[in-house]
């Protein structure tokens, strides 16, 4: 019975030895720095140039951009034409205007129940309006044929 005993002991110690020095040959580390991915590089990109591109009296052809805005800052007026992003541009040539102008708004609109409601009495509202002046035509007739 001893030599039995023996034989199953020294399997369990051969075992044990055998898995230590497979836990010491299988850990490896990395022999070079990985280099990590770059992060924050948004924000570098230029401005969007928002603003007026024609000043008061400027001519300007049809098509011409009279100015870019985010929001409605200058409203379209006589000739002028706006965008899908709220780009004024003119629509005939002629001279550029900037006017203001007192608005009034429909009694029951959205902007009269947003607005009025939060001015003080009396207060008046302007909007800034932004119109092409077309330059005069010269009356001439050319004859087509005669009747």
């Amino acid at each position: 019975m001893a030599a039995p005993v023996s034989l199953v002991s020294r399997f369990k110690i051969g075992g044990l030895l055998s898995l230590q020095s497979s836990v010491v040959v299988s850990a490896r580390y990395a022999s070079k720095k990985s280099g990590g991915s770059s992060k924050n590089l948004g924000g570098k990109s230029p401005g969007r140039r928002y603003g007026y591109k024609k000043l008061d009296g400027h001519f300007v052809h049809a098509g011409n951009i009279v100015a870019t805005q985010r929001l409605m800052r200058w409203h379209p007026g006589g000739h002028v034409g706006i965008g899908k992003n709220n780009t004024l541009y003119a629509l005939e040539d002629g001279t550029v205007r900037f006017t203001k102008e007192v608005f009034i708004p429909l009694p029951h609109s959205a902007e009269a129940k947003d607005m009025i409601s939060k001015l003080p009495q009396g207060a008046v509202l302007y909007k800034s309006f932004i119109s092409v002046v077309p330059k005069k035509q010269e009356i001439t007739f050319k004859l087509v044929g005669m009747l």
